[in-house]
């Protein structure tokens, strides 16, 4: 059995619910990007800060010293997740620049000293 058509001036209770929740997208996608810049912001801010108390950007960082200062690999450890990979740890802060043997050769040690297996080709995780 077809349906039958709303008139033109009614609008259906799902067409009304759709545009309400178009119009709280909308609202809230811009909050959104009202606080990703407030926390750009901030983000400068701190490293702004940082900079003139002797720290590069500030935080809890894996390098200690500096730009080119040691790395404490037991804080990058802890700072990752349960499960990780490579890139994972790439990507903790101030280990951008590092070399993939660095890297290896770091995951090479927690495994050998217990503190971390592999589970697969390329995955990893926590012990």
């Amino acid at each position: 059995m077809p349906r039958k058509k709303a008139s033109r001036g009614a609008t259906s209770a799902f067409q009304q619910v759709q545009r309400q929740a178009r119009a709280l997208l909308m609202n809230l996608r811009k909050d959104i990007r009202l606080k990703e810049s407030l926390l750009s912001k901030l983000k400068e801010e701190e490293a702004r800060l940082g900079s003139l108390i002797g720290r590069g950007g500030g935080g809890a960082k894996a390098v200690t010293g500096g730009p080119r200062g040691r790395v404490n690999w037991r804080n990058v450890l802890s700072a990752l997740p349960k499960q990780f990979k490579a890139a994972d740890v790439r990507n903790v802060r101030g280990l951008k620049q590092k070399r993939p043997s660095e890297i290896f050769a770091a995951i090479t040690r927690w495994i050998d000293a217990g503190a971390a297996r592999r589970r697969a080709r390329g995955a990893y995780e926590k012990v």
